[in-house]
């Protein structure tokens, strides 16, 4: 994988060559027409996505199939004119990452598409503790040029859903809008076959969305800052050394084992420093107080679930290690056990609508036409969010126009 910065600006004339994918965008895009006080001979888009930009100059990179496939990768920022934007979940500029792929074939292209959403999927759960939901996009809600969207949604805790990460097959589209062209085996040109993915700061939101509760964040410990705050506790100065000496010690051990943690000795009270950390989501709070040290040992309270142990000094780090992978796991079981209760099985007409008010996943026959999809959207405000790789095998009637379908579809409210 070669990671790539690409320009942010992107000539009118690029954008326009992907009819379908101006189409799309054309809402969001926000242009810069006058720079240095003159007015520009062309206007430029502020990157709302980037394959308009990289089409262009990868078609030079490539000459044979030899050149195949080029796997790039970059992190940056975009701008989407956002009429109603909400922290994280939808801004105007966002930062994130994306990935653009060039192969000699159509085989290749959907196997690296569909390996780009197992990653999304992998990251999203086993690190960041969400349970989502891998599908493929409908034709109207797919990426503006691709051949297919796959996406992987999660649920809020307010029943709305959110696109946490997509991958996209763009087919031969792209590089035709481009001319992105190999001699193949044969001698032969072709047009090559491209895919774009990306995931952005939106899984912040999603993060706060999915795990926090009244009392401020919740962080699973694999992606948390600080797993550990250590919060020293004395009441006299003449315990200070004492208490310290332990600390530093069992920060040395925690720091070997790999475990990233803060020491919070500042002089701020003991309850302001529990309800601060607690409020910034870190997993594990180690109190030690005189006792302890006269004890051996440290009080270890969990920030999901509020349980408070004792555990001994000698040796903490392993029993601070797996509190942590109870914790990650934990932080998960209760996300996909809130997603599963919330999702809900429609047969008719009337139990999609009292699904969509409740909030949650509607699951449903759809039979693929855009007008049943579209008349969901008009009569509830729900969107179709995907449907599902792992679909059952059964079979039924469209939820819309009664049309035997083996589709399911969710369908949610959505940011």
């Amino acid at each position: 994988m070669l990671n790539a910065a690409f320009p942010l600006l992107i000539p009118q004339s690029f954008l326009l060559k992907e009819a379908e994918h101006v189409e799309g965008f054309a809402p969001e895009v926000a242009w810069v027409t006058r720079g240095g006080g003159e007015e520009l001979h062309e206007p430029l888009a502020i990157r709302p996505t980037s394959e308009a930009i990289i089409g262009p100059i990868v078609k030079g990179w490539i000459q044979s199939y030899r050149d195949l496939p080029l796997l790039v990768n970059q992190w940056g920022n975009v701008m989407r004119w956002e009429r109603r934007p909400r922290l994280f979940l939808r801004t105007s500029e966002f930062w994130w990452q994306e990935g653009h792929t060039v192969h000699a074939n159509l085989k290749e292209t959907e196997e690296r598409t569909l390996q780009m959403l197992e990653v999304y999927r992998s990251f999203l759960e086993d690190d960041m503790a969400i349970p989502v939901v891998p599908g493929v996009k409908s034709e109207t809600q797919k990426f503006p040029g691709a051949l297919r969207t796959y996406t992987v949604e999660a649920l809020m805790q307010d029943g709305k859903a959110l696109q946490a990460g997509t991958s996209h097959n763009l087919g031969d589209h792209f590089a035709r809008a481009y001319d992105i062209m190999f001699l193949d085996e044969n001698n032969e040109r072709q047009y090559a076959w491209t895919t774009s993915w990306g995931m952005s700061t939106r899984i912040v939101g999603a993060a706060i969305m999915v795990h926090g509760d009244k009392k401020g964040l919740v962080l699973p410990p694999r992606v948390a800052p600080f797993q550990v705050v250590i919060v020293p506790i004395w009441r006299k100065d003449s315990e200070k050394d004492t208490i310290m000496t332990a600390v530093d010690r069992l920060a040395a051990e925690l720091k070997g084992a790999g475990v990233r943690i803060k020491v919070d000795a500042s002089d701020k009270t003991a309850g302001w420093k529990f309800n601060e950390w607690e409020l910034k989501g870190v997993p594990v709070r180690m109190e030690i107080g005189p006792r302890d040290v006269e004890n051996n040992s440290a009080v270890l309270v969990r920030r999901d679930t509020g349980t408070k142990e004792f555990a001994g000094q000698d040796g903490i780090s392993q029993r601070v290690v797996a509190l942590l992978e109870e914790v990650q796991k934990g932080i998960y079981t209760k996300a996909a056990a809130f997603r599963d209760e919330n999702t809900h099985r429609a047969s008719t007409y009337d139990e999609l609508k009292e699904g969509v008010e409740r909030g949650g996943f509607v699951d449903v026959f759809w039979c693929q036409d855009a007008a049943c999809e579209n008349k969901i959207k008009e009569d509830t405000r729900a969107t179709n969010r995907c449907m599902p790789v792992n679909q059952p095998g059964d079979s039924g009637p469209c939820v819309v126009c009664g049309k035997t379908s083996s589709v399911h579809a969710l369908f949610a409210k959505a940011y």
